[in-house]
């Protein structure tokens, strides 16, 4: 099932949507942001009610 979410992202501040797969359930990955290109890590973590909660941080390196 996707779903989308609205975040900020953590490098330019700029609000961005993200499509997420919560069939996969929880999941931690990089995504580039659209806007400005840096990379973020992508916490998703899908409830057993089919809720879900995201978050986002700037890439360390």
């Amino acid at each position: 099932m996707l779903e989308e979410a609205v975040v900020t992202c953590p490098a330019c501040w700029e609000q961005i949507v993200l499509e997420l797969d919560l069939s996969g359930g929880s999941a931690v990955y990089a995504e580039d942001c659209p806007v400005c290109c840096r990379p973020m890590t992508v916490r998703l973590t899908v409830g057993e009610d089919g809720g879900f909660e995201v978050q986002v941080e700037a890439e360390e390196g």
